[in-house]
């Protein structure tokens, strides 16, 4: 019925003319153009339920510290391009039995990483109008495998560099050849009595720690 919806509407156009002959405006809004588009981006993580905080540069090595304390982290997976400054306050800590940050390699199992009690990463660039993160597995955010097994995501996002205010902003700044993660809040399912669960197909926490540059 479909197809042959579409053969009578295209009944009075010529068999030689191809898709590029006619110019489809495409003049249609981009962007709501929220006017704090960090602000909004904040509001539609926590709305999603993650946790959402906020540093400079300086503090925050101090706040992934903090986050990982807090959890009672013993274990951290990092990417390898992961900016080394980031774990300046986590290794070595005074006081502190110290926490084993494994490098991400090729060679760990999904149980190696299951054990593993955090990740931390940066990200490709944030969608503010719908609060969603986008990791393309870039230096400073690993392979997708690394943010789907350990239960507890902290993500930094660079403030407003990596964020931008739609999805079809947010295209055009994507590799479409690199791998890309779409993260809206912890990972949740509601499939089983619409009874809501979460951490069934990734982190059951994500923390965001949005880096105001």
């Amino acid at each position: 019925m479909i197809l042959a919806r579409v053969r009578r509407a295209l009944v009075d156009v010529p068999a030689e003319e191809g898709p590029a002959d006619v110019p489809v405006p495409r003049d249609y809004l981009t962007t709501h153009s929220p006017a704090d588009p960090v602000r909004t981006l904040a509001e539609n993580l926590a709305d999603y339920r993650a946790v959402v905080h906020h540093a400079d540069p300086a503090g925050l090595p101090a706040l992934i510290a903090d986050r990982l304390a807090e959890r009672g982290t013993r274990t951290l997976v990092v990417p390898p391009g992961l900016p080394p400054e980031w774990l300046s306050a986590v290794v070595g800590a005074p006081g502190d039995p110290g926490i084993a940050v494994r490098v991400d390699s090729a060679t760990d199992s999904p149980s190696d990483l299951d054990a593993a009690d955090s990740v931390l990463t940066g990200c490709a660039l944030a969608v503010a109008e719908t609060g969603t993160i986008v990791l393309d597995g870039g230096p400073d955010q690993g392979r997708r495998r690394i943010t789907l097994v350990p239960d507890h995501h902290v993500c930094v996002i660079r403030a407003p560099e990596q964020v931008v205010d739609s999805l079809p902003q947010a295209l055009p700044r994507l590799d479409p050849a690199r791998p890309g993660t779409w993260i809206s809040g912890p990972s949740a399912t509601s499939d089983i009595e619409l009874n809501r669960v979460e951490g069934v197909h990734g982190p059951r926490t994500l923390e965001v720690i949005l880096v105001h540059i």
